[in-house]
């Protein structure tokens, strides 16, 4: 099981990590860890919603789905970047 983090206004799924790691979600930022390996200062609580215990698709990738709380569903206006690197 993990986690995500989704855009309210997108409903993509930024962020995915594991259940067990700390996710705090603050009014300025989003902090990963205790202690703290990552500071997320473009997202926080308010633009922001954290789903617990749930299963990412297997090739989940940043902004490659969106998730409702219950249902992953493809973006279709994804472009995956790491293909954009090859050209």
């Amino acid at each position: 099981m993990s986690k995500t983090i989704v855009e309210n206004s997108s409903g993509l799924s930024k962020f995915v990590y594991a259940d067990d790691m700390a996710v705090s979600m603050q009014s300025d930022k989003i902090v990963i860890g205790d202690p703290e390996v990552l500071i997320i200062g473009c997202h926080n609580s308010g633009d922001s919603t954290l789903h617990e215990n749930v299963t990412a698709p297997a090739d989940w990738y940043g902004n490659m789905y969106t998730f409702d709380g219950t249902t992953w569903a493809a973006n279709p206006n994804f472009v995956d970047p790491r293909l954009e690197d090859e050209e």
